[in-house]
């Protein structure tokens, strides 16, 4: 009988995959502890499956790193869960002798675990923790929207405590003007944000009646929902405080029974803002006349303040701070809806409305109690409305669909109100996520955008450090990197059929003061050389580009073949969506 294939004689010491690897049921007997509880050790520490070059015990097993193992086996959280484990069998025994006076009582002081050392190990610095906000926000925001359901371990306080921290970080996206784009899906709606240089998008479930399957592992689930809850409340924490304000905020009661979180939390906004204004005059007050004239002296002195201003020291280092804390995306982003006063019906999604439209500098209400003002207030500039039929029609505003605020926020400008009218088909929604450019096909509303854009800007120049006689030089261009080799090579056709035809009319002009037989033979040879012109730039081409080929090792050469079969599908796909365009064009005008 031979040798088995990964023979190791005895004694010897383990080498290459099969020390550094092990299975998982060589982890679980490493650790000793159940596979449930080795599953949330992993998610909660952030230890994955590894795949190994080499499989040593076969390729129907899950492997893990050594180092990732021995990283758990040294955690606090392990002891923790042995201790909850020794206590759930107490309970259990209790239950067993029906003595249930005692296993009330062990019920009643069962241990728990914080992940709050777990989340400073995972996350060293805040930034880092913004970075891994994406899965975090939708699985927070998906449970929000989910029923409780008891044979799922679905609780109601879950599910309240995320909603409660999917409002907190809307209010805050939506206070500082953070959000930078929103997309309506089939799947729910995109929103991505902008917090400390990091973005970061989510995707938050269409607010109606969820389905919940039996192919899901919810077990899974709600113990990544723990760790993300977790993650949340020290990020609203840590957001909270940056601006100033007590975290976790303090609702108004009526506003939170009537299910106005957003507007509750808006307001808890102001009032902690007006707090923090009035506190610095207070103490400003406590200081001595000498000294505040001192300091009013010495700014008139360098000709920033007006002399008759009393308390204008305070008013420029606020407006210094706020100048230093706000980017230009976000000044931009609060005067987008500035002095716009919008109503929203019952149909519409309310939500996501209040969320988007304070976040880009609007003033929201809606129908309903709680509400800021009411519907027949005459400065309502605009009401967005979902149904045909309106019950009463004010001639003061403008009735829209939701569609046309998503788009604006895309677009970062006021679009027209026509196409998005009661009763119209709106035009398409474009996704902000989707570089046009890069896919090879722009839509004809996307160019529509991109005129009204600039004619809102009324500023359209050249590339950065070039001319405008630098943008007809392909070569420049080549060199500088704006654009590809074959793009080059492109333009320098269509300038040389450019120049032909040119050639061509001057020749047609001189036809008519010669002769036309002069001509003929004139435009015979022009073509004939033109012809061998171009067959010599296009041999040069392929030989350049059968050498760089011919130079490539054979995994850079399948490389280049991947990509440039990547680019005839992605050219075949924007074929087939202007075929499509042509054919609808034309069905549309018979």
């Amino acid at each position: 009988m031979g040798k088995p294939k990964h023979y190791r004689p005895p004694g010897k010491k383990k080498e290459g995959n099969a020390a550094r690897y092990v299975t998982r049921s060589q982890a679980i007997k490493i650790l000793q502890v159940s596979l449930s509880d080795f599953r949330k050790l992993c998610i909660h520490k952030g230890v994955f499956p590894r795949e190994p070059k080499k499989k040593v015990k076969g390729n129907h097993h899950t492997y893990y790193h050594l180092k990732d193992v021995m990283y758990i086996l040294h955690d606090p959280l392990l002891e923790k869960f042995r201790e909850i484990r020794a206590y759930q069998k107490k309970i259990k025994k209790a239950k067993a002798k029906k003595n249930d006076e005692l296993a009330r009582l062990l019920l009643s002081r069962s241990p728990s675990y914080k992940l709050d050392m777990v989340i400073r190990d995972r996350y060293p610095t805040f930034v880092d923790a913004l970075r891994d906000l994406d899965d975090p926000l939708t699985m927070v925001h998906l449970f929000a929207m989910l029923p409780a359901i008891d044979r799922l371990k679905i609780e109601p306080k879950r599910i309240h405590n995320c909603r409660r921290l999917c409002h907190e970080w809307q209010a805050y996206i939506s206070r500082t003007h953070k959000l930078r784009k929103a997309f309506v899906a089939v799947k729910g709606i995109y929103y991505q944000a902008e917090v400390d240089g990091q973005n970061i998008t989510w995707l938050a479930p269409h607010a109606r009646q969820q389905v919940l399957t039996d192919d899901v592992d919810f077990n899974v689930m709600l113990t990544f929902l723990e760790f993300y809850e977790a993650l949340l409340g020290f990020v609203n924490f840590q957001l909270y405080h940056s601006i100033n304000v007590k975290y976790p905020p303090i609702l108004d009661p009526r506003l939170e029974a009537l299910a106005a979180d957003l507007y509750a939390l808006s307001r808890y906004f102001d009032a902690n803002h007006k707090a923090s204004i009035q506190v610095p005059q207070l103490a400003g007050s406590s200081r001595s006349e000498q000294e505040q004239e001192s300091d009013l002296r010495l700014a008139q002195l360098q000709h920033q303040l007006p002399a008759n201003e009393p308390g204008a020291l305070m008013h420029l280092v606020q407006n210094a701070a706020s100048e230093i804390e706000e980017d230009e995306a976000t000044r931009d982003c609060k005067k987008l809806f500035q002095n716009k006063k919008i109503f929203l019906s019952r149909e519409v999604p309310r939500e996501s409305l209040l969320f988007v439209i304070p976040a880009f500098g609007g003033i929201v209400s809606w129908e309903g109690d709680g509400a800021p003002f009411a519907e027949a207030d005459d400065s309502i500039t605009h009401q967005i409305v979902d149904r045909p039929a309106q019950g009463h029609v004010y001639l003061s505003r403008e009735y829209v669909q939701p569609q046309w605020v998503y788009d604006c926020v895309n677009a970062r400008i006021i679009l027209p109100t026509e196409p998005y009218m009661v009763g119209r088909d709106p035009p398409p929604h474009l996704s902000p996520f989707v570089d046009d450019e890069a896919e090879g096909y722009v839509p004809d509303y996307a160019k529509t955008i991109k005129q009204l854009q600039a004619a809102a800007k009324s500023d359209v120049q050249p590339l950065p450090g070039m001319g405008s006689d630098d943008l007809n030089n392909t070569q420049n261009l080549l060199a500088e990197g704006y654009i590809s080799r074959t793009e080059a090579m492109e333009a320098a056709e269509k300038k040389q059929k450019m120049m032909l035809l040119e050639k061509q009319y001057h020749d047609e002009l001189k036809m008519e003061l010669q002769g036309v037989s002069t001509i003929n033979k004139q435009s015979s040879a022009v073509d004939i050389e033109s012809k061998e012109e171009s067959l010599d730039v296009q041999q040069s081409a392929i030989d350049s580009e059968d050498l760089s080929t011919l130079m490539m090792s054979r995994k850079k050469r399948g490389l280049a073949k991947a990509i440039e079969m990547g680019k005839q599908r992605k050219k075949e796909r924007v074929e087939k969506l202007k075929e499509r365009k042509r054919k609808y064009r034309s069905s549309s005008e018979i």
